[in-house]
């Protein structure tokens, strides 16, 4: 292996090691599905909803079935299920109450809780053995894959890397 090889595959061990966070969290996130009666779809609607939730904001069905990559038929047969689990409501707008939004509701967020709260707890736990400096580096790094990733292919130009 040459000097400038060896930057390449420490850098290929964490892309790597993310994807295996990715799968892992996959996984998890699927035996709460299935514990709980759910499609991981629903999971992925719940998850949505209480990351709006906590910024403040509302979302209508269209703006959530927009977020998932579901089409009208789609989003309303996921919320009518959700509905009926007691999952989420719908409500009128805060803002423009002509707006029908979808909100999750606290027995949701409980039960999320109940199971990601143990590993969410962890990597609070994990993070605190960061500074400040290197928690921001995370964050930028995550928050960068995570834009490459909502945007897609094309990527920008690269060359062929094996391991």
């Amino acid at each position: 292996m040459t000097v400038r090889e060896a930057p390449v595959r420490s850098e290929l061990e964490t892309v790597h090691l993310l994807r295996a966070v990715a799968v892992e969290l996959g996984l998890h996130s699927g035996r709460f599905a299935q514990q709980n009666g759910m499609h991981p779809t629903d999971v992925r609607a719940l998850i949505a909803l209480m990351d709006a939730r906590r910024a403040g904001e509302e979302l209508t069905a269209g703006r959530l079935g927009a977020t998932l990559g579901l089409n009208s038929a789609g989003t309303t047969a996921l919320l009518d299920r959700l509905e009926r689990a007691g999952r989420v409501r719908r409500a009128r707008g805060r803002s423009d109450r002509r707006k029908v939004v979808v909100e999750v509701t606290d027995s949701a967020v409980e039960l999320g809780w109940t199971y990601f709260g143990p590993l969410i707890e962890r990597s609070l736990e994990l993070l605190r053995g960061y500074d400040d400096h290197q928690r921001a580096a995370i964050r930028d790094f995550l928050d960068g894959v995570r834009q490459a990733a909502a945007e897609g292919p094309p990527y920008p130009a690269h060359r062929h890397l094996t391991t």
